[in-house]
């Protein structure tokens, strides 16, 4: 898959272009997807797709992002994208007309146009579905909708927020994840004899608040994993903290990372009366993840 970050340094030639923020690349975006690979795949052409980096509601509305930039290209190569333009999404470029996104469209040699029927571009989003036809025939997809409900990634973070991360994994078609570098903590896990990686995330990346059981990812291996996502009231946190338990795991996770797949809330956060009673709800939390994967 080639990536580029501007279109002149695209590989000319003509091509099925796809357009979108796809922050998350749910089934929505890949109902998208999989209607203009089919077009690129008819025409014998590769299929570019046009995104942004923030995704548009994170740079302008402060939201937070389902999918890095990393994590949008690894997805996107799964789906068969062949080209990935990824434009630095800031406020130029959200000054931009529409005559110069159109513009943009031209040189990367798009042919057919591919977009949901909620895009819009240029300056004030004036520009609309429509207007793509100036550049080449543009096909318009409806909003996927599941259980009466389009899906759309705003819908996927407020499930995320309230931790209802198994109703996110509906509308994803995966579990939702997030990985990070694994920093030293405070020693709290270690000290209640239950060791914990401190996670640390990409700036906005959405992170479910609560006690998870997940699966955990690092190079030596899989691992059950008992996660907590909140400020750790019992002991006075203030920041937000993503940590994992690893089951099973010993060894020295510092400096390695670790993406954590969450599959079903065990709890929410609380605060208790002391070291002792938080200690034996972590053993409970554990009981409980092991129980879920059969351990």
């Amino acid at each position: 898959m080639i990536i580029s970050a501007s279109p002149e340094d695209v590989p000319s030639g003509p091509k099925v272009a796809a357009i979108g923020s796809f922050d998350g690349v749910h089934l929505g975006h890949q109902h998208l997807l999989a209607h203009a690979r089919r077009l690129a795949r008819e025409a014998g052409l590769p299929l570019l797709v046009y995104t942004f980096d923030p995704p548009t509601k994170v740079f302008v509305r402060g939201v937070g992002m389902l999918s890095t930039l990393s994590e949008k290209l690894e997805l996107l190569k799964g789906l068969g994208v062949d080209v990935v333009l990824a434009v630095p999404f800031n406020n130029n470029f959200a000054s931009r007309s529409k005559e110069e996104f159109l513009g943009d469209l031209r040189r990367v040699g798009a042919t057919q146009i591919v977009v949901g029927q909620d895009f819009g571009f240029g300056r004030g989003r004036s520009g609309l579905p429509a207007d793509l036809n100036e550049v080449a025939y543009t096909s318009v997809v409806p909003l996927l909708e599941l259980e009466g409900e389009p899906v759309k990634s705003t819908r996927i973070r407020e499930l995320l927020q309230k931790g209802d991360v198994e109703s996110a994994r509906h509308l994803l078609g995966r579990h939702y994840s997030a990985r990070g570098l694994v920093a030293r903590g405070d020693g709290v896990g270690s000290l209640l004899g239950f060791p914990t990686a401190n996670i640390e995330p990409a700036t906005n990346k959405v992170l479910p608040r609560g006690v998870f059981a997940a699966r955990a990812g690092a190079a030596s291996g899989d691992y059950p994993a008992v996660v907590n996502v909140g400020t750790r009231p019992t002991v006075g946190g203030q920041d937000l903290r993503f940590e994992a338990h690893l089951i099973g795991y010993h060894g020295d996770l510092y400096g390695h990372e670790i993406e954590v797949a969450f599959l079903k809330k065990l709890r929410d956060e609380k605060r208790f009366s002391g070291l002792e009673d938080l200690r034996r709800q972590i053993a409970e939390d554990t009981l409980l993840a092991r129980d879920f994967f059969g351990l």
